[in-house]
């Protein structure tokens, strides 16, 4: 898969996407935007891979968006009815929100592997990931604040949700940076490593060990987690009834109780591609 800003690759399952534009610190410009959501949705509608690694390229994860973006604002954005260029706006910012809301519309786990700065666009990118993992170096920073604006991308609405609510809120209202080992202990990343080689390692064999399971039964379980977010208990409850009532599959553990008692690893179908509209 070519693309000007991402490096895609897959392996074993394993899809990784790095950021790719080290001499501007990975900041995101009019290609990422593209093709951000277009490499994650064809890895999705494929089924070509059963987890997804994100990181970034050269010294930093993410530096936020790219000043371009707000440079060069469309004409429909600065002129014309204000009534039209108001709902033109709207509708701009609800299709950015669509390019990290796919990483928990996708049927794959996502890990992101933070170095240096995750900053502005880059912390509402990890948010929206199943897993965060970073560097000793790394640290978040909600910018937008410091710029004069409100984060408008999923940061406000999915932060408070992974760490304390007084936490995010401070992040939001401050615009200081959350270094690694701040964001270890509020839950915001699930381990710190001393250095990128070593944090890719072990991100890497974590992507390996969810590659090895059942494709379906980690789909599921990412469909089912991110449904409790979001509701009562009771209805997750009932939503896991009807799930498991549809999707689960004497076979998928028999082939799992198999490759424990021979000691063997267990050999599962892949997802189906998604089915293209009907004509």
């Amino acid at each position: 898969m070519a693309y000007k800003s991402l490096l895609v690759t897959i392996e074993a399952g394993i899809a990784s996407i790095e950021l790719n534009r080290p001499d501007k610190r990975n900041a995101m410009n009019p290609d990422f935007w593209r093709e951000f959501p277009d490499a994650l949705r064809t890895i999705d509608s494929a089924a070509s891979a059963r987890v997804v690694v994100i990181s970034g390229t050269g010294s930093t994860f993410c530096a936020g968006m790219d000043l371009e973006v707000f440079m060069n604002p469309p004409a429909k954005l600065v002129s014309g009815d204000e009534g039209r260029r108001k709902e033109n706006l709207r509708r701009m910012v609800m299709q950015l929100q669509d390019c990290f809301s796919v990483l928990e519309a996708i049927r794959m786990p996502v890990l992101t592997a933070v170095h240096g700065g995750c900053i502005g666009a880059g912390i509402n990118l990890i948010s929206a990931a199943d897993c965060r993992y970073a560097t000793e170096d790394a640290y978040f920073s909600v910018k937008e604040t410091k710029l004069g604006m409100t984060a408008d991308l999923g940061v406000l609405q999915r932060l408070p949700k992974v760490i304390p609510e007084g936490l995010a809120r401070e992040m939001a209202y401050t615009g200081r940076n959350l270094p690694a080992a701040e964001a270890l202990r509020s839950g915001l990343v699930n381990a710190v490593y001393a250095d990128k080689t070593s944090m890719m390692q072990q991100v890497m064999e974590i992507a390996r060990q969810i590659a090895s399971h059942s494709p379906l039964a980690v789909s599921g379980s990412k469909e089912m987690m991110n449904f409790a977010r979001d509701h009562s208990v009771a209805d997750g409850l009932k939503y896991m009834a009807t799930w498991q009532s549809g999707m689960f599959q004497p076979a998928e553990m028999a082939i799992a109780l198999q490759a424990m008692v021979t000691k063997t690893e267990p050999e599962f179908d892949e997802l189906w591609p998604v089915a293209p509209p009907l004509q």
